[in-house]
């Protein structure tokens, strides 16, 4: 089983990121399915990483989470300069899909958790053709408002009756990190967070192009097709992100400017010591003991 201990996780604006490659993430991910383990999966983008910031409970969910994979380009860039150049971006639609590929060869089940009752019909409609093999053994639209005690446990109960694997859980950021920390332990099965993942692949939301996604501008395409919910989101967010990770950058670049000076200098015993003779002036100071 994989271990927490070997993880490769990297200070994000002081959030523990995972650098890790598609293979290891899928590998990792379909693993805790197989055994049915109770443990959650962030994809983080600049909006969540900036949140987490803000927020020291937040922050608290992401790193405690089993895996936070770089979800937005400039995550993933970040880690590239900070060690990890082959770093790719591994975000929540593709996981979602690629989960779902290898879940559908392994017999291992999913279910699928937010959105609205329309998009989880539409988006199991389209996942049963395109994964004919792909075992779906349930979804639930809950309510947009705070659920009740038992409304909720009504839910945990019908995930862990379903027999599913693989949760994915589509409640947008920050509400789904929240929702899955409150549920490792009480849902048997691993939670993936995918955002928009959900209305993507029921065809409700249209995807930017690849090579928008590809150059990190999948943000500006969301923009200007929803510009009244997310222009004030993504100016903040995205004014944020760029200043804090451009210190942080700054404040590691000078750590590491000290640290290699300290390298260079000569060590104190080896350096020449000067001649010392009868008459010398030089003195000592003993510190004498406190009695």
């Amino acid at each position: 089983m994989f271990n927490r201990a070997t993880r490769t996780t990297v200070g994000v604006l002081g959030s523990a990121i995972d650098a890790l490659s598609w293979q290891d993430a899928l590998e990792r991910i379909t693993l805790w399915a197989a055994t049915y383990e109770s443990r959650y999966v962030c994809a983080c983008n600049a909006h969540s990483l900036v949140t987490a910031s803000l927020d020291p409970s937040f922050r608290e969910i992401i790193n405690s989470a089993d895996m936070a994979v770089p979800d937005g380009m400039p995550i993933a860039w970040s880690l590239c300069k900070m060690g990890f150049p082959r770093q790719e971006r591994i975000n929540g639609p593709d996981l979602m899909l690629r989960l779902c590929a290898g879940a559908a060869d392994r017999d291992l089940s999913v279910f699928f958790y937010g959105s609205s009752r329309r998009t989880l019909t539409k988006l199991q409609t389209n996942l049963g053709n395109w994964l004919p093999k792909l075992k779906i053994v349930g979804s639930h639209s809950p309510p947009y408002r705070p659920q009740s005690a038992a409304e909720d446990a009504a839910a945990i109960a019908l995930i862990n009756a379903s027999g599913a694997a693989i949760v994915f859980i589509s409640l947008g950021c920050p509400k789904q990190e929240r929702w899955m920390a409150q549920h490792r332990g009480k849902v048997q099965a691993v939670m993936v967070g995918v955002g928009a993942a959900f209305d993507y692949h029921a065809g409700t939301l249209r995807r930017a192009p690849l090579w928008m996604q590809d150059r990190g501008l999948e943000w500006l395409y969301r923009l200007l097709k929803e510009p009244r919910r997310l222009w004030r989101r993504y100016l903040t967010t995205n004014t944020i992100f760029l200043l804090r990770i451009a210190r942080q950058f700054l404040r590691e670049h000078r750590h590491a400017v000290e640290m290699a000076s300290r390298r260079v200098a000569v060590p104190l015993s080896s350096a020449p010591q000067p001649e010392h003779r009868a008459d010398s002036t030089e003195t000592r100071k003993v510190e004498e003991p406190t009695r």
